[in-house]
């Protein structure tokens, strides 16, 4: 038998480790394809929103053809022929670069978040839909005059133009990722009464002292409760919120200057100056010395910039520049926002005249036509929050569907709105309202405590009128002055055409809501200041605590008349400051608040314009080093106090010692800015908040100067805190500077010298959408950062941050600017962020690393100026 010989060869099988190898590379290769791709497709995304910025485009609307410069920073120069086609090119141009930043605002404004992120945003909804921002605005544009309102419409129709070619993921990323959940959404046409209600906005940004009406009602319940007599409790309150300290510190108008009356037409009016008038020298009340010598400037008083909303504006005549002109600054402090709450943007008429009467630079809100702080050809202005009290708290008796006042019962004014839920059910909403304004117990927290507990004293006293009627229930309401229709709206573009202080004066006059310190240069020389705003007259009480709805003897009766309102003009000081601080002495007619900034500030840089004056004519620079100034006065305070405390562990003694040779000032890489500042959080921790009934931490400068008068008196009762087991001055200052030490420890490392304050004050940008939306990676699309940052809360440079929270900075100089009067193009300015709202551009946050170090850039006005620095030119056909 034979056999076939003939060989089959089988092949080999590779190892099992190579096969592996080989299915992973496989997998690995799919996974860089699917990578790929999706990051292609997410870039394609992300960059099929920027804007166009070079060539032509044709857009229906426009009269005549218009140009959009851009400068290297993405700022636009807008050049139009008619005043029309300026405001219709400033709504396109806005919308390019912010237009989701502008939906999302008039949402919020209008009480309908919860239609684009759903049942999270009701409660939200439910309380700015009962304040009715919305329904003020739409009253607004219905009174407007006709020149007025056609610059709005002409705005919105420039904003329409745009949303006419774009829609979802064209308009803006955030569209893209909001149809994950919202898919049927699409933006609304614009109309005035969006831009409006921006405003409303600002003003309850700036709203100051309703929450410490709020906070001061509470604590006097609950000492009150703990058995306190009724004198006992006034005394608390005046230790923990003291008055301003007139004698020490300065206002900004010493004297209210003669001027004429406000006049209607463009006759301009002669001005001179009070050679006899009281000036605003705050080094002879301020006796600030060099940083380093703590003992001298301990006994310096302090003032209050809250949590870090405020502003700081001076402005200084040629009698103390280099140049014989006017310098104007000016930093507005507002809680960090990414986008920036500022747009630059520059607006020209082609041909200045009547027809169209704008060539006015500086910064706007995305959303609102015109210019909101900035300068023209011949004048610049800048801003400041007045903190006047503009808000009071009524406690209100009701009964079913009524509300007492005067011994009588009044209907109360019902209202039904239905709140849109994005993927819920609609949900409806009762607003109900007295003489006084909404009703807001039951919206939030602080407001319905008052409800529910009401002051025996200020229930007691109205009890009389209405005894034998008993209320079912207590309610808080709100009297505002935003919440009555106004002339802000016509103010931005009379401050855009004022060529003369009685101009300003003017437009002062029709800015009644955000009310604000208004500073004021022009090209003549000279500088004033005027205070705008609807400042309210009231009948009894001064809005300091809540007030007894049903006795009309309290409401308000009136308004201050604009020509009594403070103003100055050349003073003989040759500088005006505003920051925060009180406006006049305490003898002037009419009350204002008790709630204001301390005046720290304000003096601070009084002294420093005196100080570099006395050595030489002042400069731009020197206004843009001021507005970094960093001293923080408590921290010299507390470095003089612990020079005699004993402390326990080489840790903590060594830190101490690091406030031996500190200058005071809380720059970003020094150790001992960081140590002062967390035992400064210890130590008011430890003096309110750690005890059996806490009492209130907000606003540092207040603390400062409660903590600053209690480190003068050691037999302060405060200094003793049975719960952490503290008794008397000495030792809560050695428990707080142990405290700090081991917490710094935990946080950079237990060597002192290698702590530093700009990485534990560092400043996160976060998008106010989905930025905080707990999703990573999409917090990773819209956020950046953190930026080292100096400054801290209640300094110049006042970047804001929580004790008890965090010592990340919340609230900062949301735009800084200094303005040349002798040549606009040597002036500088800066914002938080960056010109576009889109995530990945590249002017989305190019000015944050520059802000944060204090560097500003350079801001062309001129026509030649602006030609050579455009980098990019658009040119809008109609």
């Amino acid at each position: 038998m034979t056999t076939d010989s003939t060989a089959v060869t089988v092949p080999s099988r590779p190892p099992i480790a190579v096969r592996i190898g080989r299915i992973l590379f496989l997998v690995l290769s799919a996974i860089v394809v699917v990578a790929v791709i999706a990051a292609l497709a997410l870039t394609w995304t992300i960059q099929r929103s920027f804007p166009q910025t070079s060539g032509e485009l044709t857009l229906e609307g426009l009269t005549a053809e218009v140009t959009v410069q851009r400068d290297e920073q993405g700022v636009p120069t807008i050049t139009a022929d008619s005043a029309h086609d300026l405001f219709f090119a400033e709504g396109f141009v806005h919308a390019q670069d912010r237009f989701f930043e502008m939906d999302f605002r008039r949402h919020v404004t209008a009480g309908r978040v919860a239609e684009l992120f759903g049942e999270s945003q009701v409660a939200t909804d439910a309380f700015l839909r009962t304040l009715g921002w919305r329904k003020v605005a739409e009253a607004e544009v219905a009174a407007m005059d006709e020149t007025t309102r056609e610059y709005y419409e002409s705005y919105a129709d420039g904003v329409n133009a745009y949303l006419d070619s774009h829609s979802g993921a064209d308009i803006s990323l955030e569209y893209a990722i909001l149809g994950i959940q919202n898919a049927d959404y699409a933006p609304e046409p614009w109309t005035p009464a969006d831009s409006v209600a921006w405003l409303k906005a600002m003003a309850w940004d700036l709203r100051t002292n309703v929450e410490d009406e709020s906070e001061r009602a509470l604590l006097a319940a609950d000492l009150a409760s703990s058995g306190l007599t009724a004198d006992e409790v006034t005394a608390a309150l005046d230790q923990l919120y003291p008055g301003y300290p007139f004698e020490e510190n300065p206002v900004i108008v010493p004297k209210i200057s003669s001027v004429p009356a406000v006049k209607t037409d463009a006759e301009a009016a002669v001005f001179t100056v009070d050679d006899d008038a009281e000036t605003q020298l705050a080094s002879t009340t301020i006796e600030w010395e060099t940083a380093s010598d703590v003992v001298a400037a301990a006994s310096m008083l302090v003032g209050d910039v809250g949590e870090g909303i405020g502003s700081n504006s001076w402005v200084v005549s040629g009698s103390l520049t280099e140049s014989g002109l006017p310098l104007l600054a000016n930093d507005p402090h507002l809680g960090a926002a990414l986008p920036s709450v500022w747009y630059q943007v520059q607006l020209k008429c082609s041909t200045v005249g009547e027809a169209c009467p704008f060539d006015v630079g500086g910064f706007s809100f995305s959303g609102l036509p015109g210019i909101v702080i900035g300068h023209n050809a011949q004048v610049a202005w800048g801003f400041t929050n007045l903190t006047t009290d503009v808000t009071d708290l009524y406690i209100e008796k009701l009964e079913g569907d009524a509300y007492w006042r005067d011994g009588a019962l009044v209907p109360l004014d019902e209202t039904t709105e239905t709140l849109e839920v994005a993927g819920g059910d609609d949900v409806e909403l009762t607003i109900r309202s007295t003489v006084h304004g909404p009703i807001i117990s039951g919206l939030t927290d602080d407001f319905t405590a008052l409800a529910e507990d009401p002051d025996p004293a200020l229930v007691a006293g109205g009890a009389a009128s209405d005894a034998a009627a008993p209320p079912v229930e207590y309610a808080v309401s709100l009297r505002w002055t935003a919440l009555d229709p106004g002339t802000a709206s016509a103010a931005i573009f009379a401050l855009a055409t004022a060529k003369s202080f009685d101009d300003l004066r003017y437009a002062a006059s029709l800015f009644d809501v955000p009310a604000q310190n208004l500073v004021y240069a022009d090209v003549e020389g000279n500088i004033g200041y005027q205070t705008p705003g609807r400042l309210p007259i009231r009948g009894a009480g001064d809005g300091s605590m809540p007030q007894p709805g049903w006795d009309s003897a309290y409401d308000w009766t009136g308004y201050i008349p604009f020509e009594e309102l403070p103003v100055s003009y050349n003073p003989a000081s040759g500088y005006i400051v505003t920051a925060n601080n009180a406006i006049v002495t305490d003898d002037y007619d009419y009350f204002l608040t008790d709630d204001w900034d301390y005046g720290y500030r304000a003096g601070r840089i009084a002294h420093l314009l005196e100080r570099r004056a006395a050595t030489g004519a002042l400069t731009a620079q020197d206004m843009r080093e001021i507005q970094m100034d960093d001293e923080m006065w408590i921290g010299k305070k507390l470095a003089s106090a612990l020079r005699d405390i004993e402390v326990s562990g080489q840790g903590a003694q060594d830190a101490v010692a690091l406030l031996e040779d500190w200058d005071a000032q809380n720059t970003a890489s020094s150790a001992a800015a960081a140590y002062a500042n967390v035992l400064w959080s210890n130590l008011v921790q430890n003096l309110f908040a750690e005890r059996e009934q806490p009492l209130p931490i907000t606003g540092q400068g207040r603390l400062f100067t409660v903590v600053g008068t209690l480190l003068d008196d050691p037999s302060d009762p405060l200094w003793t805190n049975a719960s952490i087991g503290v008794a008397g001055r000495d030792e809560m200052l050695a428990a707080s500077a142990e405290e700090a030490y081991d917490e710094l420890a935990a946080l950079q490392g237990t060597n002192p010298h290698a702590w530093n304050w700009g990485s534990l004050h560092a400043l996160s940008l976060t998008s106010s959408t989905f930025g905080s939306s707990g999703i990573a990676p999409i917090e990773w699309l819209f956020n950046r950062g953190p930026y080292p940052v100096s400054g801290g809360a209640s300094v110049v440079n006042a970047t804001g941050w929580r004790i008890g929270a965090s010592y990340e900075t919340t609230t900062v100089p949301s735009m800084r600017m200094v303005v040349d009067l002798a040549d606009f193009d040597a002036s500088t300015w800066i914002h938080l962020t960056g010109a576009s709202g889109h995530a990945f551009h590249a002017h989305y946050t190019d000015q944050a690393a520059d802000w944060a170090s204090g560097v500003q850039r350079a801001w062309p006005f001129s026509t030649e100026a602006v030609d050579a620095a455009a980098v990019d030119v658009l040119v809008l056909r109609p």
